[in-house]
């Protein structure tokens, strides 16, 4: 007797098989909510004091929330922090890396030319996989604060990435929500391309009957 695999079973092994690589389809936000006002974010979300993203920044990279000595920003996406650099610009680093889009949202009371970078390497390394230019748009349709209005970018890029550079600001240039899609662990496509055998498999055995 013959043993007749049902579409259902065909569509359970693909559901399984997507099921089990969900780092193809989540991508990492860093909304800048934890780190400390004023201070380095640093490792917070490489093992730190916040959740393990595996995201580290250069020491120019600072946290700012509001507190009792002034409102400096509103109406950002994440209100409870976002990120800004000084003179130096600062570094955004992913050692497993990172591909397909970037994007973040920015507040600018100036234009910047060039002012975010990805690279195929750490700390600015390696080759260039796409820029963005910010335009002045801080306090564009409000005043209740220096930094109110925020705008979106994104960009696609090919290949793999590594860190994104976040020009010097001096002061005039926050960020927030900044989301990349991680490279999956290898054991995600392993489970994946099990999946994949395991339906071409059922399809075999279904023409077969």
């Amino acid at each position: 007797m013959k043993r007749v695999s049902s579409p259902a079973l065909l569509a359970l092994t693909l559901v399984g098989a997507l099921a089990a690589t969900p780092a193809l389809a989540a991508p990492t936000v860093i909304d800048f909510d934890g780190p400390t006002s004023f201070a380095p974010i640093g490792d917070y979300y490489n093992g730190g004091a916040g959740p393990n993203l595996g995201v580290s920044f250069t020491e120019p990279a600072l946290g700012l929330a509001n507190d009792a000595l002034g409102t400096y920003f509103t109406n950002a996406p994440s209100m409870g922090g976002v990120m800004f650099t000084f003179d130096t610009g600062a570094f955004m680093n992913v050692a497993k890396g990172f591909t397909g889009e970037v994007s973040f949202f920015y507040s600018a009371a100036a234009a910047f030319a060039d002012a975010v970078t990805i690279y195929s390497g750490l700390n600015g390394t390696g080759s260039v996989l796409g820029t963005f230019s910010l335009t002045d748009n801080a306090t564009l349709g409000c005043s209740d604060s220096g930094f109110c209005h925020w705008d979106r970018l994104s960009l696609a890029f090919n290949g793999t990435a590594q860190s994104i550079g976040f020009g010097a600001g001096a002061g005039q240039l926050a960020f927030d929500d900044v989301s990349i899609s991680a490279v999956p662990e290898p054991e995600s496509f392993a489970l994946m391309l099990a999946g994949l055998a395991a339906m071409g498999v059922v399809t075999r055995r279904q023409r077969r009957g």
